[in-house]
């Protein structure tokens, strides 16, 4: 899978890295604004209404 997404990624390798490193910083900024809160408030719900 790797393999392949490297391979779809246009340009030199210094700018597929680059493209990469965006790629991650994306889906690690969206899991934690979006994906992590969304899994606690789904699956863990807190007993106690005062706690956010």
């Amino acid at each position: 899978m790797y393999a392949a997404l490297w391979r779809a990624l246009p340009g030199p390798w210094p700018v597929r890295l680059l493209l990469v490193a965006a790629l991650l910083a994306a889906v690690a900024w969206f899991l934690v604004l979006h994906g992590y809160p969304w899994v606690m408030q789904t699956f863990f719900p807190t007993p106690d209404p005062t706690i956010t």
